[in-house]
């Protein structure tokens, strides 16, 4: 109806004690206007003293509401803790003006509080004013009603799917996602375990287990942990904890060290709060190898005892197996993050010994299809033989373990990269993300099939969420600088960028994206200082042609596309086309576009969002050749979203 806002409001409580003022709804404390930052765990204090004013909130009420009622806090812990709140208000606790402590008590807060109410907007848009307030925010997805159901393991996996209806379902499922809000104080990074054996070559053994005990705490859903990328970023770093924290966003740190020698294990390991350096548990284990598992699983039960996680259920249990298989697996890994043709074939040596050992041991099989992909991809095995093989041994990964997001994950990569087959790629980027919701790996891979498929405001939170949960990988600020890039958002994307090249100053790849960036603007002089010449990769090559054609230097331009043309060809035919279509050159652009569609293209799913072939979007051509892909209707709903 005319003349009314049919817009639910909200009202929320605002705290006016002193010179302070304290929003919770907002999350945020000024003075004068200006914002006051506090730790996670200082702002509950703050607010539980606020609430309780004028009365006295005592010791044992003060823990009960801000670490909670089981939690064993000593009184220095408390006393540490009153004293950085006290210094982040600029209290003088021999002369205070704002909190009063009473020895043996409690505390209680000294100004008068006054309270005031605001109305504030809808409920999305007051989540939205949340979530703006610290990058140090995570969201969590939570794919709505996506039940395994109708999610047939013979239908979506072993088949093709013959159910349109359902596909759209998964593919709605997945649009509906919601964003949750913050875990509050429940986040932690395990920092790679140290290897203290005499024996360097030990090394994968504690990475495994760095690995193996992170990943079982990012199956605890009130948990936020941080991924492996950047956790290992600190390997080998002497850098105090709260930095470290800091740079990871998160309020704790678990880290370790581990000491093999023959059938023997020692593993220490302590939980640290971050921000004051207090140890809140810590125990060592000296065990037989076969009970590596049961150690796995103790760690993780003392670290949720200890940060009081609200649990859906029970901790998750460690994979169990024969231990000469687990170490094969754990050698896997090692080998397979080094990405090299030497170090993929020791890894699928290592999974392939894994799973001669224990052939129903699930995790080297997903390891091993992941590994035989990157193998087809980096060109070092025939792409056909290469695909099938990786495809059949996640199938064996998911007949034996259905819930296991890595073998999802691969199997939505072969159909979206090779098979082109976008409903069921959609379907098994959805079901890996059900079960790995913080695994960053997989959150990247459902941001690039979201985009292709014209998902642009899923995309966006995915690759937001990829960045919280693992803010220092670069792979994953690049993806969401791209993101930005699909959806046109150009100051964003900006942003991103230069940050990349604060953490990574020699990222070539990422100057080039600032070059094409300057000459978008109309400042292709500014863009050329981006630019190194000298770089044989692709974007620097393809974005260096775009800037010189700008600037009208043709003929250096026509040299760096020919000696892509001669060096790379048809690995590189999509890129080429870019270059074409970049340059007015339609006739060019599609030829190199039925190569690229011919050998399957890495990159071709890109047509339905890549911007760089605008300028093809109207020649008669280009709606042809998205129906050959099937990529048509994502095209017109990315399009539409713009």
């Amino acid at each position: 109806m005319a003349g009314i806002n049919t817009e639910s409001r909200l009202i929320r409580m605002i705290y006016e004690f002193s010179d302070l003022t304290l929003d919770l709804d907002r999350h945020l404390l000024t003075r004068g206007g200006k914002p006051i930052k506090l730790t996670k765990l200082s702002f509950k204090m703050l607010q539980a003293l606020v609430q309780a004013a004028p009365a006295l909130t005592s010791h044992d009420d003060l823990i009960d509401q801000v670490w909670g009622p089981r939690r064993v806090i000593t009184p220095d812990n408390l006393s540490q803790r009153m004293k950085t709140l006290r210094q982040s208000l600029g209290d003088d606790p021999n002369q205070p003006i704002y909190i009063e402590g009473v020895r043996g008590e409690g505390y209680r807060l000294i100004p008068e509080v006054k309270i005031q109410s605001a109305q504030t907007s809808s409920r999305s848009s007051r989540r939205s004013s949340r979530q703006a307030l610290s990058s140090r925010l995570l969201v969590s997805l939570v794919v709505l009603a996506l039940a395994l159901g109708y999610l047939a393991f013979d239908k979506f996996v072993l088949g093709p799917v013959e159910d349109e209806q359902t596909a759209q379902s998964v593919s709605q499922e997945g649009h509906t996602a919601a964003l949750t809000e913050s875990h509050g104080d429940k986040s932690i990074a395990v920092l790679p375990f140290v290897n203290v054996s005499s024996d360097p070559e030990q090394e994968y053994f504690s990475d495994g287990i760095t690995e193996e005990v992170l990943n079982l705490l990012t199956r605890i859903p009130e948990l936020k942990v941080t991924s492996r990328t950047s956790v290992f970023s600190f390997k080998g770093q002497r850098i105090d904890i709260p930095t470290v924290a800091e740079k990871l966003g998160v309020e704790h740190i678990l880290e370790g060290s581990v000491r093999k020698s023959g059938n023997r294990v020692r593993i220490t390991a302590q939980l640290i709060e971050a921000d004051n350096d207090v140890h809140l548990w810590s125990e060592t284990y000296e065990r037989e190898l076969d009970d590596i598992f049961a150690i796995q699983d103790e760690i993780a039960n003392e670290v949720v005892k200890a940060l009081q996680v609200q649990l859906l259920g029970e901790v998750p249990l460690a994979t169990s197996t024969n231990i000469e298989a687990y170490n094969l697996y754990l050698r896997g890994k090692h080998f397979a993050e080094k990405r090299t043709k030497e170090s993929l074939e020791a890894s699928v040596t290592a999974f392939q010994g894994a799973i001669v050992i224990d052939a129903s041991f699930a995790p080297p099989w997903a390891g091993l299809s992941d590994v035989l992909r990157y193998q087809g991809t980096y060109g070092y095995v025939a792409m056909q033989e290469a695909m099938e093989a990786s495809r059949q041994a996640a199938k064996r990964a998911l007949e034996l373990d259905a819930e296991l997001p890595e073998a999802w994950a691969v199997l939505a990569k072969i159909q979206f990269y090779y098979d082109w087959d976008w409903a069921r790629a959609e379907v098994s980027a959805l079901t890996a993300l059900k079960y790995g919701p913080q695994n960053a790996s997989v959150l990247r891979l459902a941001t690039w099939v979201s985009l292709g498929l014209g998902e642009t405001e899923r995309a966006l939170g995915l690759a937001k969420l990829a960045v919280d949960l693992d803010p220092l990988d670069y792979s994953g600020l690049v993806n969401l600088g791209t993101t930005y890039w699909a959806l046109g958002q150009r100051e964003e994307e900006e942003k991103a960028y230069r940050y990349i090249l604060e953490l990574y100053p020699d990222a070539t790849s990422v100057k080039s994206f600032l070059a094409i960036l300057k000459a978008a603007e109309g400042k292709p002089e500014e863009g050329l200082q981006y630019i190194d010449f000298d770089s044989e990769g692709r974007w620097p090559r393809v974005f260096s042609t775009i800037v010189l054609h700008t600037l009208g230097r043709h003929e250096e331009e026509d040299q760096i596309r020919q000696n892509m043309i001669d060096n790379k060809g048809q690995l590189w035919a999509f890129h080429i086309a870019i270059t074409y279509a970049c340059h007015g050159d339609p006739d060019k652009a599609f030829e190199w576009l039925d190569i690229a569609l011919e050998q399957k293209d890495y990159f071709m799913p890109q047509l339905s969002y890549n911007r760089w072939l605008t300028a093809l979007h109207d020649d008669p051509r280009w709606v042809p050749l998205l129906e050959k892909m099937e990529l048509l209707e994502y095209w017109e709903k990315s399009q539409a979203r713009r």
